[in-house]
């Protein structure tokens, strides 16, 4: 495509950057990717980072251009997946959406045979057709975005789903570049599960922009090519308003250029700069305020019900549940003296099996 085809604002004030051309820095990044997904043995990789700090663009980027960062294209079949995707939330159904996306690149290659033709997916025709790509010397590279999403279906992505995912990584058979709020080694420990997936070999944090990409960002061009969309002053507002961070950065040149459209002030557009910002800050603040009493009232019960499993007993989530909220209350009622803490001790001994 020619520059003249460019948006006529071509930030991206919500949502992943699709256009290549609007993407800026990450190099490190993905060169990162790109090197560990050459490597005589291929590394999975964990890309880690807060809301809006660009996981997604960067995966997507990646996706786009992973052709021009390797030497032999030909070895590897990419695609990027968003598992918020409705498709993917069974298991099946993530093994479908994931055929679709490598049937679809397959069948413009010439392979002895396509192992992603249309059949009933589950987890041992998955491995099946990823072992058939081994064995035509042709590594598949799955980009998940929003990975944490499989943890809203454990029924369905359990210890067994992951641990066959780790099976073939650990084969050189696949390849995952997954993208998540925090890493997997972290939410492995948050729900439990026991699987050797969860401490996926390297992990890439996504900070905030340098200041040379912050500048950079400032500067995407018009659609004329004879500039930049921000004159040198609204650069100079949209750096001190968004500082280094991408989507701040990205909704200041928003306003900014939406104010000069429509003749409105400088201040005009600080303004609803700072609502934009508010907006998530709130939400912020309320969500904190919700974990935490998710962690009194249901996350720290059930933890410390869970000791039950040293007494030998076989309790559920709601009998964890009961148990450690019996105990905290049992401790309360000692602290504010209607109970001796004779009594509560001798509870706390027999709940958790101490003689």
């Amino acid at each position: 495509m020619t520059s003249s085809s460019l948006p006529a604002n071509p930030f991206v004030a919500a949502g992943m950057i699709e256009d290549p051309r609007l993407f800026v820095g990450r190099k490190d990044e993905l060169h990162a990717i790109a090197s560990r997904m050459t490597g005589v043995q291929p590394t999975s990789i964990n890309i880690v980072g807060d809301k809006r700090i660009g996981k997604s663009s960067l995966l997507y980027y990646f996706y786009l251009t992973w052709q021009q960062r390797v030497q032999n294209p030909n070895r590897y079949l990419v695609i990027y997946r968003s598992l918020r995707n409705a498709n993917c939330q069974t298991e099946a159904g993530f093994y479908q959406e994931v055929a679709n996306g490598w049937g679809n690149l397959g069948n413009n290659r010439r392979f002895l045979n396509n192992p992603w033709k249309p059949k009933s997916w589950n987890r041992q025709t998955f491995s099946e057709a990823i072992k058939a790509m081994e064995q035509q010397q042709v590594l598949p590279v799955l980009c998940l975005d929003d990975f944490e999403s499989l943890f809203d279906y454990p029924q369905e992505f359990n210890d067994g789903f992951y641990d066959n995912l780790r099976s073939l990584m650990e084969d050189n058979a696949l390849m995952l570049v997954v993208a998540s709020r925090k890493s997997l080694r972290v939410y492995g420990e948050e729900h439990r599960f026991v699987s050797s997936f969860f401490n996926i070999a390297h992990c890439i944090v996504l900070r905030e922009l340098t200041t040379d990409e912050a500048i950079e960002l400032t500067r995407l061009p018009t659609r004329s090519s004879q500039g930049a969309v921000l004159n040198q002053d609204e650069q100079n507002y949209a750096q001190q308003w968004g500082q280094r961070h991408p989507y701040k950065l990205q909704l200041a040149g928003t306003y900014l250029w939406e104010a000069r459209q429509t003749g409105k002030p400088i201040k005009w557009a600080r303004q609803q700069f700072e609502q934009q910002i508010n907006l998530p800050a709130s939400g912020k603040q309320q969500s904190y305020w919700q974990k935490w009493l998710l962690f009194i009232f249901v996350d720290l019960p059930k933890r410390l019900g869970s000791f039950t499993k040293f007494t030998g007993e076989t309790v559920g989530d709601l009998g964890s549940w009961i148990i450690g909220m019996t105990l905290i209350v049992m401790v309360v009622l000692g602290f504010v003296g209607v109970l001796n803490w004779n009594q509560v001790w001798d509870f706390v001994r027999d709940q958790l099996g101490i003689k």
